[in-house]
């Protein structure tokens, strides 16, 4: 699996820490009648929300398409915020999570990385996040993130391990690495070498569908037995 190279993340940490809180983005698209549609919430930071894409272009647009490509009757609402940490997504899951959501794919902890927040609050932000969530009996499938090797060697161990180590108290879906064939790849990245370009998006979607598509399975034959 890449890592984030050195070179790059030095000359674009400084501008991945300037981006500004933003408001959510609007939602993917709206699911018809109530039991009919499954819906998927993309949970997290500006990797999810869609920084520096189009219409159609972030990977809750993507997702959808993909899955009802595959016949799979979903709806998948954005829920990201750019510079968004664990804390911040901690504090708004209440309001920006509805709790008519069936599956929620957390992808948050790129920034607490990227800022040196240490892993044991990164940490226990997630474990609270997964922890409401199982309180409101919805499905997650939680993305994991790597940190960047200028933090050094301790960091990453620290942080790196945080991921599976929650998805396994929690028994979720886990996907190992949100960014996995993307980071570091210049022709999938925007000119900020940390953003993916539609190209990059396409590229995740590709790779954690599976996933997806698997927690999806699980949830429909959860019901038909439920």
């Amino acid at each position: 699996m890449q890592r984030f190279q050195p070179i790059l993340m030095v000359m674009t940490i400084l501008s991945w820490l300037m981006l500004p809180a933003a408001a959510l983005a609007q939602q993917a698209a709206t699911p018809t009648e109530a039991g009919e549609t499954l819906q998927i919430v993309a949970f997290g930071d500006s990797l999810s929300a869609g920084y520096g894409v189009g219409p159609g272009e972030s990977f809750p647009e993507q997702l959808q398409a993909a899955l009802r490509e595959a016949g799979h009757d979903v709806s998948v609402a954005n829920a990201g915020v750019s510079g968004d940490t664990t804390s911040g997504g901690l504090a708004r899951l209440e309001w920006s999570v509805p709790q008519e959501a069936d599956l929620v794919i957390v992808e948050l902890g790129a920034n607490d990385a990227l800022r040196g927040i240490s892993p044991e609050i990164t940490e226990r932000n997630l474990d609270q996040i997964l922890a409401k969530l199982e309180a409101r009996d919805q499905a997650a499938l939680l993305a994991g993130m790597m940190a960047p090797p200028n933090m050094g060697p301790d960091y990453a161990a620290e942080f790196d391990g945080i991921y599976q180590r929650l998805a396994d108290k929690y028994d979720v879906a886990f996907y190992p690495f949100f960014l996995d064939g993307v980071a570091a790849e210049p022709a999938l990245n925007q000119d900020d070498g940390m953003h993916p370009n539609p190209e990059g998006v396409a590229v995740i979607v590709e790779r954690i569908l599976p996933a997806v598509t698997k927690a999806l399975d699980a949830i429909s034959a959860e019901r038909e037995t439920g």
